[in-house]
């Protein structure tokens, strides 16, 4: 069973930076992918970052330039680092894994006051 565990959110005011950690525990083959997703509520999940396997990333345009996604293999772990953060930047932070299956983080609340 694999387990992801996500850290570092937080409040923090506009124009500041948050670091989330996601680490991934359990049987893992291969990753194929791992990414960042948000949601605020009444709107649908909103991808914000992805790495592949391969180190390949990816950014909504509202993020480019502003956040950064990483991934340590040897740690199973992965990480955002999101600067000049926006109060539109307000959401839960979800953690995701692509592998043979799905996986999903519990989510980490992060909140940006203006």
């Amino acid at each position: 069973q694999v387990q992801l565990v996500e850290s570092g959110g937080g409040l923090v005011q506009a124009g500041g930076s948050l670091r989330l950690s996601c680490a991934a525990s359990g049987s893992i083959a291969s990753i194929n992918a791992m990414a960042w997703y948000r949601q605020v509520p009444g709107k649908q999940r909103e991808l914000v970052a992805d790495i592949t396997s391969g180190g390949h990333t990816g950014y909504v345009d509202s993020v480019k330039g502003r956040f950064t996604i990483s991934r340590d293999k040897a740690k199973n772990t992965m990480s955002l680092q999101m600067n000049s953060l926006k109060p539109e930047d307000t959401a839960v932070y979800y953690c995701y894994l692509a592998a043979a299956s799905i996986y999903w983080g519990q989510g980490t609340q992060v909140t940006v006051s203006s």
